[in-house]
């Protein structure tokens, strides 16, 4: 389904014909100028008729009118669209003749504003401090005396900064050796689940939770058995039924300090609970702590790493993408050395190294100061945006909505009350030049209903927290189900 971004119409009026003719032949025109493309959708009809000060039902016997003649095609529940089985046209420039006068024009423009589901604004990044860091890189004796590939966990002096800075501060007491620094935490994500599942293992995850994981563990061709969450995280004894009934189970995936998607964070009972019942059933725990730095209202929680890593299986994974900007990849695995020893076998058959301009820079980063002095502004910046948002929908929208303000991370997990539906009001959303995407691509499968919105305002500044809730509200009547 092919939906613009941003689209313009220019609307010719003739008093000669009705307004729901001239609006057809305007269409038509788009279609023949080969703006508008076969397959391409159109504007829903309220949000053209507002936008052109039209009566909805105008638009709407244009729509008809060009349906029955076949340039459209309506489908049940998505839309109206461009017919697929036209001829490509040539784009054409319109021809007035020289003596007439230009008929009135009206234009629409809807620009797309995106919801992420958590991302940092790349507008915070540092710069000066990252181009001054890049630049010492390419000048040390790593990088200049590099006549072979490095080690595939990547470099030393990164991996050292975060043995030594990095995770220190986290209470976790490691070796350089077994880190292992990625493109992103998915590749880390990736290679972990290569080097310990196979065919026959089962894993445990979270439902609702965190698709791209999910994906990582289906290529090893082990089979995922979800464990509800609730208010208070995973289900620990439900997972402990689980461990008791499948002698497959071999790990345990998790997002504990802010719960993906619902932000809720596991409480100390549950931690102990989880690790006691991954050593009964030596299950490997995978920890996924991918926006350990973004702790509002107290200080972060340590990590389950740092109780239970030299006790028991454990990976734990993280990300600079979530710090910094979703553009710089780098993420890294802490894992212990048999498992190391295999993801750096895998590593090797698809990328024999990482960025190493990249790695040094953030090592320099870390060592003088600069990567803590921004996770403090970035910290103080997002803990603001939060609140306006949180604000704005209890003002706007508290009728629609309930959420409980998270203590940290990036985003704010918002309930629908029954008689909304959260698929429906995305895709009146998207009309309005809003993307925002229903919870129920959170779900493990379609028997866990999610009638949800998880609303990522990191990226956006207060002004555009506004006019997205606007957006909402304005797209809200329509979402009654």
């Amino acid at each position: 389904m092919l939906f613009r971004n941003e689209f313009s119409l220019e609307l010719a009026r003739d008093s000669n014909k009705p307004i729901y003719l001239c609006l057809a032949a305007s269409i038509i025109r788009e279609i023949e100028q080969g703006r508008l493309k076969s397959g391409e959708r159109l504007p829903g009809t309220r949000i053209l008729a507002k936008n052109l000060g039209l009566h909805r039902n105008t638009v709407d016997a244009a729509y008809h009118e060009l349906t029955m003649q076949g340039w459209l095609v309506a489908q049940s529940s998505r839309g109206t669209f461009v017919a697929d089985d036209l001829p490509d046209f040539a784009p054409i420039a319109p021809i007035n003749p020289p003596s007439s006068r230009p008929p009135k024009r009206e234009i629409i423009a809807t620009r797309m504003l995106n919801i992420s589901d958590g991302t940092p604004d790349p507008r915070l990044v540092p710069r000066s401090e990252l181009i001054r860091a890049f630049r010492h890189a390419l000048g040390t004796p790593a990088f200049l005396s590099g006549a072979s590939y490095v080690d595939p966990r990547g470099t030393t002096e990164l991996r050292i900064a975060l043995a030594e800075t990095f995770f220190d501060a986290r209470g976790v007491s490691i070796s350089p050796d077994e880190i292992m620094i990625t493109h992103g935490s998915q590749m880390g994500l990736f290679l972990a689940a290569s080097a310990l599942l196979k065919p026959s293992d089962v894993i445990a995850v979270e439902n609702p939770g965190y698709p791209y994981a999910w994906a990582a563990f289906r290529a090893t061709g082990a089979k995922i058995i979800g464990i509800p969450v609730d208010e208070d995280g995973i289900d620990v004894e439900k997972l402990a039924i689980i461990a008791e009934e499948t002698p497959a189970l071999q790990a345990v995936y998790v997002t504990p300090h802010h719960q993906y998607p619902t932000t809720v964070t596991l409480g100390m009972g549950r931690r102990l609970r989880l690790l006691e019942i991954a050593r009964q059933h030596n299950l490997t725990l995978i920890e996924d702590d991918y926006d350990h730095e973004y702790r509002f209202d107290s200080k972060p929680i340590l990590p389950l790493v740092a109780r239970a890593y030299h006790q028991q299986p454990f990976i734990h994974l993280g990300s600079f993408s979530k710090l910094l900007a979703p553009t710089i990849r780098l993420g890294y695995v802490i894992a212990p050395p048999d498992i190391m020893a295999r993801m750096m076998a895998y590593r090797e058959s698809i990328d024999r190294q990482g960025d190493i301009p990249l790695e040094l820079a953030l090592a320099s980063m870390i060592e003088n100061g600069d990567l803590g002095r921004h996770s403090r502004k970035a910290r103080r910046v997002y803990a603001a945006r939060r609140d306006v948002l949180a604000e704005e929908l209890k003002t706007h929208l508290g009728d629609a909505f309930t959420f409980t303000i998270p203590a940290g991370g990036l985003a704010i997990w918002l309930r629908l009350t029954d008689r909304l539906n959260a698929q429906i009001w995305a895709e009146d959303a998207a009309e309005r030049g809003l993307c925002i995407k229903d919870g129920q691509r959170f779900s493990l499968d379609d028997s866990y209903p999610l009638n949800y919105f998880r609303f990522g305002y990191a990226h956006l500044n207060e002004d555009e927290i506004r006019h997205a809730v606007s957006l909402l509200l304005q797209s809200c009547p329509n979402a009654i189900d």
